[in-house]
């Protein structure tokens, strides 16, 4: 099992080179072309998330991404550390305008059109989204 870890620090301009290293590290692990469009915009979208969850709630620590390569299928693991109310709070320091749990969804929502096997854990100390695909072994080529 190959792992890729990704840290960067949260700001919106750095959700670009997520996705950049997620497409390329899941191109490398085998899953198939037309999905990588879809890794990307998945990626892009929990990056969007996460960083907005930091942002709003004041966190410094930065934003983990894991890229993990197994068996037969390629994961994103997506970290914040920003605490998640539950569904209508809002969190401590939260900006005004729009509860999290409404934006959380709406992101979350996009994100489950764009994976098939999601995996969501959230708490007061951060959440993890789990993103998973299905990979192809490479196909062996004949002399």
């Amino acid at each position: 099992m190959a792992t890729v870890e990704l840290r960067f620090s949260a700001l919106p301009e750095h959700v670009r080179t997520a996705r950049l290293v997620a497409a390329a590290v899941a191109r490398r692990a085998g899953v198939d072309e037309a999905v990588l469009d879809e890794v990307r915009l998945a990626v892009g979208e929990a990056c969007t998330r996460a960083v907005g969850l930091h942002r709003s709630n004041g966190v410094s620590a930065p934003v983990k991404v894991l890229l993990i390569e197994e068996e037969k299928q390629f994961s994103i693991e997506v970290g914040d550390e920003a605490p998640h109310s539950a569904p209508g709070e809002r969190s401590p320091g939260a900006d005004t305008g729009e509860p999290e749990s409404e934006e959380d969804d709406m992101g979350l929502a996009v994100i489950s059109g764009l994976v098939d096997d999601l995996e969501v854990r959230s708490g007061e100390h951060g959440g993890q989204l789990r993103m998973t695909w299905p990979t192809t072994p490479p196909t062996a080529v004949l002399p």
